[in-house]
């Protein structure tokens, strides 16, 4: 049975990204686009085109043409949403990286998507020092100043100039992220025009901002899809002011609400558990704030309870994949017609089914199955991993999520269980794989396995079950993989075990060891 989005149909137009997101920049004048939290520094929506047609030109006088690709590895900066639009508007391809990466994981990145330009931060240069060249990329270019191996961004600023007109087709690639989809190391995420214009539009209709009337705080990433697509890109469309933080810390988060009187609000779990829970927030003015977003993974009902009490507002559930662009589930804003532990209802121009993953049958309302979607926010496809793609997409272009769930009789989604191995440490994709690679390297392990352990804080931690063949501690192998891998992968709890369970073809039994009690003690 196929489950169709309750809400009208939104029509989505034939128009490159950056023509879509710019066209009512001007008439807004002196609002605030992007700000600066450390600085104050602001960038009007009168002055947003310019700097993106100055920054399109100085990239072109670089040789950036349609189908290049740039890898952007940044904290967050007002000139990161800048430089997504300046590409796009060359017809060039935006890969995000995400400023955690080791130099391994970057080295990977950037010789997987073929950057050629890598746009990113001083504060990076240990990561990106010395594996550049290697890797393909021609120049590097950082947000701050300039250096002997750097030119610094300000400089494509500097001179006025306008792109060369480009032919951009709706289905031409503008954006490469990188996720882990269903399982294995992170596969570059084919993301074009009509993708991106698709998911704006699907979640405006879903009265997400108000526009030219909200404030927002970013410290979400705008390497992740979440703060690329549904706070940046929809943002700049609908007028939003978007107060930029490069880094979440609670107690500066709380100022800027206070200080730019936030109305609207996008957090993930860890976050709301912070707001419903933390003493800092006690005796803070959140008058101004109308609704939280939170995305990334689910939500308690009495932490939303919590929450909302506190800070004395609505809470909005999104659900999404990177693959999705990201949006496919909302729910309503109104806390009557809000059922807690729901995704909500498909967004518009969406279809769902619910299948049961051993006969590929369709399950009745109730029954759990893994959840498939269809619509224009779906991917093109993984890049340059035609098989990934064919076990992800089908010919009718049904994308299996990989996320177990069912829908009740009004309509409603709800996501209890993962068919995918991928944890989700703070709304990051930890691949179990990946750990288990590391693990195996070390020589007194003779076998491991890594699966999701659920945490209040952070959602999902990663839990490893190691085979030992030499003696070892638990706090000596976490110790090895983390110096191996970014910080949020790192494995946060280790068990010994006489052997790992795997079925005959020797896949890894993940179920039966996330059902393992923690020992006591």
């Amino acid at each position: 049975m196929i489950y169709r989005s309750p809400r009208p149909p939104v029509e989505i137009p034939a128009t490159p990204l950056a023509e879509f997101v710019l066209a009512r920049a001007s008439a807004r004048g002196g609002r605030a686009a992007l700000v600066d939290s450390i600085s104050g520094r602001t960038i009007t929506y009168e002055q947003l085109p310019g700097l993106v047609d100055r920054a399109a030109a100085g990239l072109a006088r670089l040789g950036m043409r349609k189908g290049d690709v740039c890898a952007i590895l940044s904290p967050n900066t007002p000139e990161y949403p800048i430089a997504i639009l300046a590409l796009a508007r060359l017809g060039a391809v935006a890969t995000t990286a995400s400023p955690l990466y080791t130099r391994t994981d970057l080295a990977r990145h950037l010789t997987d998507s073929r950057a050629r330009i890598l746009i990113t931060s001083t504060r990076l240069t240990p990561t990106w020092t010395g594996i550049v060249s290697d890797a393909g990329v021609e120049r590097v270019i950082t947000f701050e100043n300039g250096s002997e191996d750097a030119m610094a961004f300000s400089e494509l600023l500097a001179e006025p100039g306008t792109p060369p007109p480009v032919a951009i087709d709706p289905a031409d690639l503008v954006a490469l992220p990188y996720s882990s989809g269903t399982t294995g190391l992170p596969k570059g995420v084919m993301l074009s025009h009509r993708n991106l214009i698709a998911n704006i539009l699907q979640t405006d209709a879903s009265n997400h901002f108000l526009h030219d009337r909200d404030t927002t705080i970013a410290f979400l990433p705008f390497f992740h899809i979440y703060g690329l697509t549904v706070i940046a890109l929809l943002g700049l469309w609908s007028g939003a002011t978007i107060v930029v933080m490069p880094k979440f810390e609670l107690d500066a988060y709380l100022d800027l609400i206070e200080r730019y009187r936030a109305t609207l609000l996008h957090v993930v779990p860890p976050v709301v558990v912070a707001l419903a829970k933390h003493p800092s927030v006690e005796r803070r003015d959140f008058s101004s704030i109308r609704k939280l977003f939170s995305g990334a993974a689910p939500l308690s009902a009495s932490t939303i309870e919590q929450c909302t009490r506190r800070i004395n507002c609505v809470l909005q559930q999104g659900y999404g994949l990177t693959e999705t662009s990201p949006a496919t589930h909302v729910t309503p804003e109104d806390p009557a017609a809000n059922k807690y532990g729901s995704i909500g209802q498909p967004v518009s121009n969406t279809e769902c089914r619910i299948v049961d993953p051993a006969t590929g049958e369709d399950v009745a309302p109730g029954v759990d199955g893994e959840i498939w979607i269809r619509g224009p926010q779906v991917m093109r496809s993984y890049f340059n991993c035609p098989e990934a793609t064919r076990a992800t997409i089908d010919d009718d272009r049904w994308l299996h999520t990989g996320d177990i769930g069912h829908v009740d009789a009004d309509g409603d989604f709800y996501v209890v269980d993962r068919l995918k191995e991928l944890i989700k440490y703070k709304g990051l994709q930890v691949p179990p794989a990946e750990l288990e690679a590391v693990l195996l390297t070390h020589p007194a392990i003779a076998d491991a396995a890594v699966v999701p352990l659920k945490d209040d804080d952070c959602g999902e931690i990663p839990r490893a079950f190691v085979v030992l063949k030499a003696p070892a501690t638990a706090d000596e192998l976490m110790d090895y993989v983390a110096q191996r891998v970014a910080p949020y992968k790192k494995i946060r709890r280790l068990e010994f075990i006489d052997a790992i369970p795997k079925s005959p073809s020797g896949k890894i039994l993940r179920r039966l060891l996330r059902d393992v009690a923690i020992p006591s003690g």
